[in-house]
């Protein structure tokens, strides 16, 4: 559950933002949350199915001055889902499971927006 992953060339990662509604704490939806991502990884965690990986983040509230054109823009608490495909329509697929969406309408019950964006890998490195 907390091992390292190793992401191949090549894949395709899917970059979910779940907004939770105020008064919502990380910890109300880790259940839901967990529910989720266990479906995902043991549905289609093989090479048919096409899901890597997965990690998820939770906002800690700081912004690079050194990356950022405005550092001082502020943003409201949020969860980051990142999820490592070997192709986007597999992970269509996985997310059109009747049972995933189950367990995300669950999870969108404790949020206020949620969008998920995907990304082609142009490049990937670690230090020597």
């Amino acid at each position: 559950m907390f091992d390292p992953i190793t992401i191949p060339y090549g894949t395709v990662m899917l970059f979910n933002v779940v907004k939770l509604q105020k008064g919502v704490r990380p910890d109300d939806v880790e259940l839901a949350l967990g529910e989720m991502c266990n479906v995902v990884k043991n549905t289609y965690g093989n090479e048919s199915g096409g899901f890597i990986g997965g990690q998820v983040f939770e906002y800690s509230g700081f912004v690079s001055d050194e990356g950022s054109f405005d550092s001082g823009r502020e943003t409201e608490p949020h969860l980051v889902i990142i999820t490592y495909w070997n192709s986007f329509e597999q992970h269509e697929k996985s997310h059109a499971d009747r049972v995933f969406k189950e367990k995300f309408r669950h999870l969108t019950e404790f949020c206020s927006d949620t969008y998920e964006l995907g990304y082609t890998m142009l490049w990937q490195g670690m230090r020597d």
